[in-house]
């Protein structure tokens, strides 16, 4: 549904004060370009559906990390494992060459899996919408698997977390 509508005047800082009190998750959304290996930090991840097995993320459409990743029909989703915090602000930088000293391989559908995390999703583009200043990806899901047992690095209020159990 599109249409045009007029949206509320909500303060920026309020509403990113607000979402900021919703723990996420970190991951890596990495993909194998022309140009080579591109990856960027996403707090906006979820899986979609079942059946078809779908997940999605949301990257602002002026980042230039998202303007790489999109040139391939192909992504991998790098869940991060608390002591992976330098990974996710490693990509979390404008940094050229965010893989130059990070030890990954290639996953099953040539996207950069990354050494440590705790679990990867292998994706194929099935469809990009617009989000507002954001574009929302949605993927097949192709391959995944748990790499090791851990506890996930978790964003929340502004910061990085990890979960007790």
């Amino acid at each position: 549904m599109t249409e045009n509508r007029e949206s509320p005047n909500i303060d920026p800082s309020k509403y990113r004060q607000v979402l900021g009190h919703f723990p996420t998750g970190v991951v890596i959304v990495t993909a194998m370009t022309d140009d080579g290996p591109a990856g960027m930090a996403i707090g906006s991840f979820s899986s979609l559906s079942l059946d078809p097995a779908q997940v999605l993320y949301c990257p602002a459409k002026n980042s230039g990390s998202w303007a790489k990743l999109r040139t391939s029909p192909h992504f991998c989703v790098n869940v991060l494992a608390e002591d992976q915090e330098d990974v996710s602000r490693l990509f979390s930088t404008k940094n050229e060459d965010k893989f130059a000293e990070l030890g990954w391989k290639r996953s099953a559908n040539g996207s950069p899996l990354i050494n440590g995390v705790l679990a990867y999703i292998d994706c194929t583009i099935a469809n990009i919408v617009d989000g507002g200043d954001h574009d929302i990806v949605i993927g097949d899901v192709t391959d995944l698997a748990v790499t090791h047992e851990g506890a996930p690095l978790i964003f929340f209020r502004g910061g990085y977390g990890r979960v007790t159990f």
